[in-house]
């Protein structure tokens, strides 16, 4: 039995999982989930794909139900203990300390307890301590908790790197690195051809790259076609990769005269129009979102010409926080006319943002 913990966007983190299961072929059974954490049922293959995983924080191997599988745990001279469900400091510290009194009759062993932290971050476990376990204890709203060990984390230190270490970086505009990636799972396509028809300084289709995937981008604009180039370059130094992506200069909205071959997948976060200063009204936030829509419309209609049979698209539209309270999210009704069925709707942003990535899951149905 395995759960995993979300990150800082669970519902996103959530059907990025689902997504990813069924990409890689995983065979789950759900037995628990919450908002922030889901308890499963699978092979020990969900362990060898986990770091494909960009919206999970962990993946811990649960050994047991309540104080008594404290008992099943391997011995660790250096240890933390990590709650979900919980935030109390005296639980926190009791079942830490029963931890090693379990421990005692094996050898010494230390609590390692990070100051103000209920939950061991990824970044103590593979850099600041790595010889420390990290045991987790889940908490149900029955009352009732699960104990495991976590056995995987995703990466943030790489990551990171993918971000700001590259020699070309847009901080403000550029996708982050993590959102890729589970943009990339929720295609549900494992193998094929992928595209990027807004490549920009390249982070979708360095994803693709690491990924193994036959990578294709474009960019109307030669300029940044030549950035994702010089960042691709320093990928396959860094990663040591021998694979890298096919590029054009090419207009998204007419990529039958760039591309001959048909895509798999298209994952893409395409222009969100200018930087807003305010929030806007109701009425502004529509008037946005049409204006885009003159330059989606045609896009998709290229997606058309390009897209296999029940091919993939992962699009970020524009979403808007108003400045009256609530979010606008268009609902377009032209997709389905052009053929796109619509699979799912996330989104991500955080409450300082005034533009939100809606982000769509569609098919291509021909």
């Amino acid at each position: 039995m395995y759960a995993v913990i979300f990150g800082k966007n669970p519902r996103l983190s959530e059907a990025e999982f689902h997504a990813f299961v069924r990409r890689f072929n995983l065979k789950v059974e759900i037995i628990d989930s919450t908002r922030d954490w889901m308890v499963f049922n699978s092979s020990s293959k969900v362990g060898r794909y986990f770091h494909w995983l960009g919206g999970s924080l962990k993946l811990v191997r649960i050994v047991g139900e309540g104080e008594e599988a404290i008992r099943e745990l391997e011995y660790a001279r250096l240890f933390t203990v990590s709650l979900y469900g919980r935030d109390d400091w005296k639980l926190w510290r009791r079942l830490g300390s029963e931890v090693k009194r379990h421990f005692k009759s094996e050898g010494p062993s230390k609590f390692f307890k990070p100051a103000k932290t209920y939950a061991m971050p990824a970044e103590l476990i593979l850099k600041g301590f790595p010889e420390t376990k990290d045991f987790v204890f889940i908490f149900r709203e029955n009352g009732s908790f699960l104990v495991g060990e976590t056995i995987r984390v995703t990466d943030p230190f790489e990551l990171k790197k993918l971000d700001v270490e590259r020699p070309v970086q847009r901080p403000v505009l550029a996708i982050p690195p993590r959102l890729a990636r589970i943009m990339v799972n929720l295609t549900e396509v494992r193998k094929g051809n992928f595209l990027d028809p807004f490549c920009g300084i390249g982070t979708v289709v360095q994803e693709f790259v690491l990924q193994g995937l036959s990578a294709y981008g474009s960019d109307r604009d030669p300029e940044r076609v030549r950035e994702t180039k010089r960042n691709l370059a320093w990928l396959r130094r860094e990663f040591r990769l021998k694979n890298s992506a096919h590029l054009e200069v090419c207009d998204a909205r007419k990529l039958k005269r760039c591309f001959r071959q048909r895509f798999d997948a298209i994952v893409t976060e395409p222009y969100l129009g200018k930087p807003l200063r305010r929030n806007p009204s109701r009425g502004e936030a529509i008037r946005l979102a049409n204006e885009l829509d003159r330059l989606y419309y045609p896009v998709f209609e290229s997606f058309g010409d390009v897209l296999k049979r029940n091919g993939r698209v992962v699009f970020v539209f524009p979403a808007y926080r108003l400045s009256g309270g609530g979010i606008y999210r268009k609902e377009r009704k032209w997709l389905g006319k052009l053929g796109f069925e619509v699979l799912g709707k996330y989104t991500d942003h955080e409450e300082r943002h005034r533009l939100i990535r809606d982000i769509h899951v569609l098919r291509y149905r021909g």
